[in-house]
């Protein structure tokens, strides 16, 4: 399995079971999916059969006391989705379509994740022709809520550290440290097992809570006893299920994660709030800013690369670039543009097809980047599509731009382009491009 590019299921798979919180029987259909739809749900019990896609903007922010996550939009819901969630994401399945016919997801008879990995694995995984669309975490980004804090800190790969801290004896404080691959998921992860505490247990029942909840799915834990006949599968097996379901709430962040995420006692609604925040962060002026620090290029090499001059060079730097995969490029916009003269006096405004033109020379760093000889290289533009522009680009403006690879078969390409001002959106675009030769 190449771990760069997406994957989806091979065939159709179903599992059945008991959703833990109401009790209700039902049934997930798994399907495959193309490439670059993401993970979504069909609610195939409701009028119409609505679609709810794993985002960040459809996740529920209101779960502290359901213990639970929940995906909305509109009136359809999907509930308690985190550890399908987090065995998707911990196989390393990026593309899948789950139909399900009641509300809440149906949970494995031992309360663990392994169920779904072996369903999963039963349909086996496909790799598809475009590379996988990884949230880099270049900065960090951290919250905080009294005891509670989660912070996620760059990471060439995907690595979890949670710490846990209970009163009860047995369960005390717990740490774990672990780079999440298909192998350590499966081997350390998907087993572990829901817990409770047996003073809360009533509680939450008398709340209309984990009514499907039995000795057989969830570890009960009363005093320093463990309830359940077979005991413990692992020393610190509760840290390890905290792992699995901050796994699933981050993977409602639409594209896998790249980075160290640190947690220190968060539950769901805490973790719903981190990724909501990690999502804006990541497209947020904060986030930019502190790339402005870094020269991946000057203008001097920037010239090298690119054959464009005055006055129709629009990139100035070239803040972070990732071979065959992203680029991150800063345009000054002064007064001085000679474009300002006409467009318009008085009142300048950038004129928005250059806007596309710098977002376009930026993704051709990108891809001179991508051939061994540069210097007898040109850039084509071919097409624009889906381009949207949200608001003017003024003179003292910065203009960062920020273009991802999903498309490279032999010299054709396809990016997906973004401008931002002070960390507000002000242009998109999908841009087509091809190498030829000087």
């Amino acid at each position: 399995m190449n771990p760069t590019l997406q994957h989806t299921i091979a065939k159709e798979v179903s599992f059945s079971g008991v959703g833990l919180h109401t009790g209700c029987r039902s049934t997930i259909r798994f399907k495959p999916a193309a490439p670059d739809s993401g993970l979504t749900f069909v609610r195939t019990d409701l009028a119409g059969a609505p679609s709810v896609r794993v985002a960040p903007e459809n996740a529920r922010e209101d779960v502290g006391p359901l213990r639970r996550t929940i995906l909305r939009v509109g009136e359809a819901e999907v509930h308690t989705v985190e550890h399908i969630l987090g065995t998707l994401s911990g196989l390393g399945i990026d593309n899948a379509l789950m139909e399900i016919d009641a509300l809440e997801v149906p949970e494995p008879a031992d309360g663990s994740a392994r169920a779904f990995l072996d369903v999963l694995r039963e349909a086996g995984l496909v790799e598809q022709d475009l590379p996988r669309r990884f949230l880099e975490v270049e900065v960090p980004v951290s919250f905080e809520d009294g005891p509670i804090k989660v912070v996620a800190l760059p990471h060439d790969g995907f690595q979890v550290s949670f710490t846990i801290q209970f009163d009860n004896p047995l369960v005390g404080t717990q740490h774990i440290n672990l780079e999440i691959n298909p192998e350590t998921f499966a081997s350390e992860i998907a087993s572990a097992r829901t817990f409770a505490l047996y003073e809360d247990v009533e509680k939450l029942r008398a709340a209309g809570m984990i009514q499907g909840g039995t000795l057989s799915n969830a570890v009960v834990v009363k005093g320093d006893t463990i309830l359940n006949e077979d005991g413990l599968r692992f020393a610190d097996e509760f840290v390890r299920h905290k792992v699995l379901d901050l796994m699933g709430d981050l993977t409602l962040l639409g594209r896998p994660l790249r980075g160290h995420v640190l947690s220190v006692r968060s539950g769901h609604s805490a973790n719903v709030r981190f990724v909501k925040k990690l999502h804006q962060a990541m497209n947020g002026s904060e986030y930019f800013d502190a790339l402005l620090d870094r020269v991946h290029y000057d203008i001097g090499a920037i010239s090298r690369i690119m054959p464009h001059r005055y006055p129709l060079l629009l990139v100035d730097r070239i803040l972070y670039l990732e071979e065959r995969k992203r680029v991150v490029g800063l345009k000054n916009v002064t007064i001085n543009e000679p474009f300002f003269v006409g467009h318009f006096p008085g009142h300048p405004i950038m004129p928005a097809v250059l806007i596309v033109e710098a977002m376009a020379q930026c993704g051709g760093v990108l891809l001179l980047n991508t051939v061994d000889d540069p210097d007898n290289k040109l850039v084509y533009f071919m097409g624009i599509d889906n381009a949207k522009f949200r608001r003017p680009v003024l003179p003292g403006d910065q203009l960062i731009m920020d273009l991802e690879l999903v498309r490279l078969k032999t010299r054709i390409c396809r990016m997906n382009a973004r401008g931002y001002v002070r960390g507000q959106l002000v242009a998109e675009a999908e841009l087509s491009s091809t190498i030829v030769d000087r």
